[in-house]
């Protein structure tokens, strides 16, 4: 049987392919309309793993996910980057005049915003997914209706690309992480993904990271959040990766005797291929 791995969004989006692109095309994906219901079937072990956008280099962190992650304490088996590039798509033999309206993710219609203010009465209109638009224009024959979103959206759902690459970064990146029920040991991991808290007294967060730096540990990514119901606590999630694997160690140690509520929340291989 296939990995059956679920993602936010319809067939043909930018999770379908940093799911084909970490797993290889022979996995069934399930498609689901929220980051919740993805976490809800992983949860009820419906599927195998969830591929999980959880930032970009424009857009930033997508800090609802992390609250995801807190809440189903899911292992982080592993990490996939993507090229974004958005491209705008209509029915075959639509021209760029013919467009009165188009629609796409909020962040991939950020992505594109220099190319879009140089159009002139055309509506914009954000949507729940890149894909998705894609396919409405297609089930519905829309002629005067264009989406954003990538060349696999183009190729399943029979649309032509009217412009290619409208991105404004032609370096614009998503980092999707792997969610699965069960820890998967890593033999070489040289990344972890972790969680904490401090106490609210001064130079507490800065003990903490300095832990890290004392074990040449290499801090990639720090991201708070508010505690739920708890003023002025806040949630650390950070990115640290090593190079040794008794240096890591060393900083855990390190770093138990000055946090609260510490979570290893995976420990896996770094990944930054686009």
């Amino acid at each position: 049987m296939s990995l059956k791995i679920a993602i936010q969004g319809a067939k043909a989006s930018f999770h379908e392919e940093a799911a084909f692109k970490y797993f290889g095309r022979e996995v069934e994906i399930v498609e689901c309309d929220s980051f919740k219901k993805t976490c809800e079937l992983l949860k009820q072990r419906k599927v195998d793993y969830i591929v999980m956008a959880i930032e970009n280099s424009i857009a930033g962190s997508l800090l609802p996910n992390y609250n995801l992650l807190r809440d189903y304490k899911f292992h982080i088996t592993g990490e996939v980057y993507l090229n974004i590039q958005q491209n705008l798509m209509v029915l075959p033999g639509v021209k760029l005049k013919d467009i009165k309206h188009i629609e796409s993710h909020p962040i991939a219609i950020r992505q594109c915003e220099e190319f879009l203010s140089e159009l002139e009465g055309v509506r914009i209109t954000e949507g729940s997914d890149t894909a998705a638009t894609a396919k409405m224009i297609a089930e519905r024959k829309l002629t005067d209706t264009a989406a954003i979103a990538g060349t696999l959206a183009a190729e399943i759902y029979g649309l032509e690309i009217l412009e290619k690459r409208i991105e404004t970064n032609k370096k614009n990146a998503t980092r999707f992480l792997v969610l699965s029920n069960e820890v998967v040991e890593h033999k070489n991991a040289n990344k972890a993904s972790l969680s904490f808290q401090t106490g609210n007294t001064v130079g507490s967060l800065a003990t903490i990271l300095q832990c890290f730096a004392e074990q040449n540990i290499n801090l990639s990514k720090i991201q708070s959040m508010p505690v739920i119901g708890k003023r002025n606590e806040y949630d650390f999630f950070v990115d640290v990766e090593w190079k040794k694997q008794s240096d890591y160690e060393a900083a855990i140690r390190k770093v138990l005797k000055h946090s609260v509520n510490f979570n290893i929340m995976g420990e896996y291989i770094k990944n930054e291929k686009l």
